[in-house]
């Protein structure tokens, strides 16, 4: 009776223990590439900030990062194809933020680093900044699920033209960003928010 229990009790704690990702290799990162670490309910997302090519944005998710203003935030957006009926340049990504409760401690906007400046393009996996107007990032990002070109300077999708501001790359986890994006929503915002427990620095190559 005892031996059941216990492997009763050992399966329930299998079935909420969150996917986690493997390792990104130390190998895949890229000179002045920080590799981060997001864990989220559902599983690990390995992330590498660029701190070469974009280094005012990426400046500014480590300080978040290092400030734990991440820590309590969720994913809360996800855009499909199939829930856009009003957007004619339709794109597909997963938005996250910092802990909202925390919102005081929020850092001052940053300058807008363009596409055209940086050469990091929204290809598929890419971590970007989300803005309103230009210049007025601050906390909120997403990550792109396939190659988002309408995303770039002088795309479409924004009306000013100007683009989103891409600063990092997932290592490991698209499944994870997948699975979030899949997720039930009420037009795009999720039913459910998906906690983010923690991002922090795993290490860095050079710079």
């Amino acid at each position: 009776m005892t031996s059941s229990l216990g492997s009763a009790l050992c399966l329930v704690a299998l079935l909420v223990v969150p996917a986690v990702a493997q390792d990104a290799p130390a190998d895949q990162l890229r000179e002045g590439e920080v590799h981060l670490l997001m864990r989220t309910d559902l599983g690990d997302i390995h992330l590498a900030v660029d701190t070469l090519r974009a280094p005012i944005t990426a400046a500014n998710f480590l300080r978040y990062t290092d400030a734990h203003l991440y820590r309590g935030g969720t994913f809360y957006r996800s855009v499909r194809m199939d829930n856009q009926p009003n957007d004619s340049i339709r794109i597909e990504v997963i938005q996250g933020g910092m802990d909202r409760t925390r919102r005081e401690d929020a850092f001052p906007t940053i300058p807008l680093e363009s596409t055209d400046d940086t050469g990091i393009r929204h290809a598929n996996g890419i971590l970007s900044m989300a803005r309103s107007a230009p210049n007025s990032a601050r906390a909120e990002f997403f990550i792109t699920i396939g190659d988002q070109p309408s995303l770039d300077a002088g795309g479409a999708r924004n009306p000013d033209g100007l683009g989103f501001a891409a600063f990092g790359r997932v290592l490991a986890g698209m499944d994870v960003v997948r699975t979030i994006q899949t997720r039930p929503t009420n037009g795009q915002n999720l039913v459910s928010r998906v906690g983010i427990r923690f991002v922090e620095r795993i290490g860095t190559r050079g710079g």
